[in-house]
């Protein structure tokens, strides 16, 4: 009886079951770890005004309107531009908590109403401190002469 060696037979092979392994834990890692903000998200053009910074608003509930009107209630989108729509969301975000600071971030390109009817739903659901995100004013490149060269 012959017996045969077996050890020829075998093909080495690359398992590459731990390679994916280590690229899921990267990919997830990178994910996990990467900040994300609204700001860079949404560009917004604030409207100029000049005055002191408020106080502490890193707890505030921020508002967003874009210049299309669009809202935007911390880092949810509300889906409609009606009053109820927005109510609902910023009831759902900011939870029970009405003393809250409410930052308002519009563009200054946004219409009125959007601003007026953020105000509205702010008001009917019992908040009452405010702020208006702006930004400082553009130093002007020259001052117009204001009397008559001679």
């Amino acid at each position: 009886m012959r017996i045969r060696d077996h050890r020829a037979d075998d093909e080495p092979e690359i398992n590459l079951v731990p390679l994916i392994d280590v690229i899921l834990v990267l990919i997830i890692f990178f994910v996990v770890t990467a900040t994300f903000d609204a700001r860079s998200v949404l560009k917004l053009e604030l409207p100029r005004a000049t005055g002191e910074p408020a106080g502490d608003a890193s707890k505030a509930l921020i508002v967003l309107v874009n210049a299309d009107g669009r809202y935007f209630v911390g880092d949810r989108e509300v889906l409609r531009d009606d009053l109820e729509s927005l109510k609902t969301t910023i009831a759902e975000v900011a939870g029970d908590d009405r003393d809250r600071t409410v930052m308002l971030r519009a563009d200054a390109r946004t219409p009125y109403q959007a601003v007026v009817t953020v105000y509205d739903a702010l008001g009917q659901l019992g908040f009452r401190r405010i702020m208006n995100a702006t930004a400082p004013p553009q130093p002007s490149a020259a001052k117009p002469a204001t009397g008559a060269a001679r």
